[in-house]
């Protein structure tokens, strides 16, 4: 994994959105395989419940930049400290259905154990680069979304947890940013637009 690139990156940037948020792509060295901690909504949300997501949210008007919305969100989510987090860079601002802008911030933190500290976050996974970028984990799709139009979806199956949606489309620009890893040229499968999607 080499995070210099970040440094020297120029994200796309998203303006025009109703609403801004932001997450943090938490990097835990290991001396086995570097970590990426996740976390896994709860059921009880409107927005996106039950899926796995980087933590992090909306932006708040004490929040004097997105960065400062991404380390208040992980406090508020994981416990982790905004002093204990050393920031990166940033990957490409995204959209989503919910008519968010996402800024992705990346950034190393303690190899501590973090617990769900509010009621938003259901569990705390933290998954290997290894197992991340092995091509046996990942599937895509392509679809005609009603929100994007026609595009690839990701999946990444570790253990008992999916990584989809917003998240995996950050997950896949900071895997082909700073590994080797890339997403075969060819998806698994077309699927129709209503088909369902995993949970």
């Amino acid at each position: 994994m080499d995070l210099s690139v970040l440094r020297r990156y120029e994200p796309a940037v998203v303006t025009d959105e109703q609403r801004e948020s932001a997450v943090l792509v938490p990097i835990i060295d290991r001396s086995s395989s570097p970590q990426l901690l996740f976390t896994k909504r709860s059921e009880d949300l409107n927005n996106h419940p039950g899926q796995m997501s980087f933590p992090g949210g909306k932006r708040e008007p004490e929040d004097e930049t997105l960065r400062e919305t991404a380390a208040r969100e992980s406090q508020e989510e994981i416990g982790l400290r905004p002093e204990d987090i050393t920031f990166v860079g940033r990957l490409d601002d995204i959209r989503t259905v919910s008519q968010f802008s996402v800024r992705p911030f990346v950034g190393r933190i303690p190899d501590e154990t973090y617990h769900p500290c509010n009621g938003e976050v259901a569990e705390v996974a933290v998954l290997s680069l290894s197992a991340l970028t092995d091509l046996d984990n990942y599937h895509s799709e392509r679809r005609d979304h009603p929100y994007y139009g026609d595009i690839r979806l990701h999946y990444f199956y570790i253990d008992e947890y999916t990584v989809w949606g917003a998240t995996a489309r950050i997950l896949v620009q900071f895997l082909e940013l700073t590994t080797e890893w890339a997403p075969p040229p060819e998806v698994d499968a077309e699927v129709e637009p209503d088909a369902d999607f995993p949970v």
